[in-house]
């Protein structure tokens, strides 16, 4: 919603800038929020963490992240915030994109290891299978050239672009959320159906062997909540690289403080 400082969870970030200027205050942190934080409350909510945690005693390092340009196989933007504290005379460094991109069609068309778990089928009423049978890959229920009269959506004020959406298996997928309704699923290229909770975590790149307990929904926000493991991997890497004096290839970052 946009809320920054406003909304019910947005102070929650005093509690980490508390666990900094404890006296056994860690030598790094990571943080990551939404793209979007950069702009709630017109900027000023973004300001003034970053404020709070210069404070705090870190040099910090912001930027935002494409992770497609990172090789996760799905367009998600996040705000990545390091910071190493003072006395150690350290600066972050953004790691430099890849000069690849790994698609959908990739990441989903590889087979799964015999047992793999959380594979369960979406239940969808032949309407909706009928309605995703008119929509090409990359196309949503909205802008679906094919997509006859009575299989449109008659909803008013709302056109949300991934609502049936299929994704482009030449492209990364569009962002792997955590929850949403009928039609927000994400939905196969191919096969007209919502992709399982197992592909989807293919998509935020975590391992085949990796269980997710819980209902299935509970699966699917789990995922959908996640920093892809890749992304996590590149990053503490980059801060462990750092700690050792050993450099990489890097940018500018695009958040100047």
């Amino acid at each position: 919603e946009k809320k920054g400082f406003d909304g019910d969870f947005g102070p929650l970030y005093s509690y980490g800038v508390q666990v900094l200027q404890k006296k056994e205050n860690p030598s790094w942190f990571i943080a990551e929020n939404v793209g979007g934080i950069t702009s709630s409350n017109e900027g000023n909510a973004f300001t003034q963490i970053l404020s709070d945690l210069r404070a705090a005693g870190y040099s910090i390092t912001a930027h935002k992240y494409k992770l497609e340009q990172y090789g996760v196989p799905q367009a998600r933007h996040r705000v990545i915030i390091v910071g190493f504290r003072n006395d150690l005379d350290l600066k972050f460094k953004v790691p430099a994109p890849f000069d690849f991109v790994v698609t959908s069609g990739e990441a989903l068309s590889k087979p799964l290891p015999p047992n793999t778990m959380n594979t369960e089928l979406t239940k969808q009423s032949a309407k909706v299978v009928e309605r995703l049978s008119y929509i090409d890959p990359g196309e949503n229920c909205w802008n679906a050239k094919r997509l006859p009269d009575h299989l449109k959506l008659n909803v008013a004020n709302t056109k949300l672009s991934h609502i049936y959406k299929k994704v482009d298996p030449n492209k990364p997928a569009y962002t792997v959320t955590g929850s949403g309704g009928g039609g927000t699923h994400m939905y196969h290229w191919a096969e007209n159906r919502a992709l399982t909770n197992r592909e989807r975590a293919r998509l935020q790149t975590f391992p085949d062997w990796f269980e997710f307990y819980g209902s299935k929904e509970s699966v699917r926000k789990q995922i959908g909540m996640a920093i892809p493991v890749e992304a996590s991997k590149l990053i503490v890497e980059a801060v462990l690289k750092t700690l050792a004096g050993k450099s990489y290839p890097s940018i500018e970052p695009n958040i100047k403080m």
